[in-house]
């Protein structure tokens, strides 16, 4: 499969793999709920300070998705 490149090239793409396929979801995830955040928002905005800080908390816990990937991609040699 990878008949022409030498073990670096094949870690770099890898590399470059994990962190796209690994970033997808946390991005859409955190689209996601920013976006109904704010819809809920903008409907009750009586509801602000109870709606932001479990947003944060979600957004936070997405990302760490993304770290996780991040992490995974530089133990990768």
């Amino acid at each position: 499969m990878f008949a022409g490149l030498d073990h670096i090239s094949v870690v770099v793409l890898a590399k470059a793999f994990v962190m796209g396929v690994g970033t997808i979801g946390p991005a859409l995830g955190i689209g996601l709920l920013v976006a109904k955040a704010m819809e809920a928002i903008g409907r009750n905005p009586e509801a602000a300070g109870k709606i932001f800080v479990p947003m944060l908390l979600g957004a936070a816990f997405a990302e760490a998705i993304a770290i996780y990937a991040l992490v995974v991609a530089f133990t990768l040699k």
